[in-house]
């Protein structure tokens, strides 16, 4: 084996250990765990969009390294232009997402990061989507378009987010969270004179949300809406 390929192969080995993820491990005063993304571009005076993710029951408990397997935190370690701060919590093991653990969290990320206040994105699948419906309800002025996967809620009380720009995912053939569930939150909102989008995947169980978070077009659709 001659010394030039040799060479090659511990550069090779160096460069790959140098790689750093771009997600970073954080504890928010609370004691809440969550993975950080901030992007390696320049924002302007603005500050940065901000995009909150709320997992799945699967993930919950004390190992960050499980949220990277679905959502935006299966993808960031590998970019660093991806345009919104991303914050990604865990849920406590055999907890559940509700507005107490989620609304001071929200307010304490938004102080500390250089976030554009107008352009503050909320988005969830299953048990995160159950979340997502929950926290906009709760705190309606806090965001500028919200994306619940596969979750449902209290349509009785949407008329607090009649006016906001929601897209709705869901798969028919889901048996964990039925479709209905999805279905029965846009019915109310278009009652209501809402503009709610609204995609069902005909093929799709439960995993509705891998499409969802691998289309561009999610993302232009969430940066095209602020807050006025």
């Amino acid at each position: 084996m001659n010394k030039s390929f040799i060479l090659s192969i511990a550069l090779l080995f160096l460069f790959m250990g140098s790689l750093k993820a771009q997600q970073t491990e954080k504890t928010s005063s609370s004691g809440l765990k969550y993975l950080e993304y901030i992007p390696q571009v320049d924002t302007g005076s603005e500050g940065f969009p901000l995009l909150i993710f709320l997992h799945g029951m699967g993930e919950r408990g004390d190992n960050l390294d499980k949220l990277k397997v679905h959502g935006p935190p299966s993808f960031l370690d590998e970019k660093t232009d991806f345009p919104f701060i991303t914050i990604s919590p865990q849920c406590p093991d055999k907890s559940y997402w509700s507005e107490d653990i989620l609304l001071p969290f929200f307010d304490e990320i938004i102080d500390k990061y250089p976030v554009d206040k107008k352009r503050i994105y909320l988005s969830g699948l299953s048990m995160g989507g159950f979340g997502t419906w929950g926290c906009i309800v709760a705190k309606p002025d806090l965001f500028a378009a919200a994306v619940p996967i596969c979750g449902g809620g209290n349509p009785k009380k949407l008329e607090a987010v009649k006016d906001m720009p929601i897209w709705v995912f869901h798969g028919a053939k889901d048996k964990v969270v039925p479709l209905i569930r999805s279905e029965e939150m846009v019915n109310k909102l278009k009652a209501l004179g809402s503009q709610v989008k609204f995609t069902v995947y005909p093929k799709a169980g439960h995993d509705s949300w891998t499409e969802t978070y691998a289309n561009p077009k999610l993302y232009e659709w969430l940066l095209s809406h602020h807050k006025n």
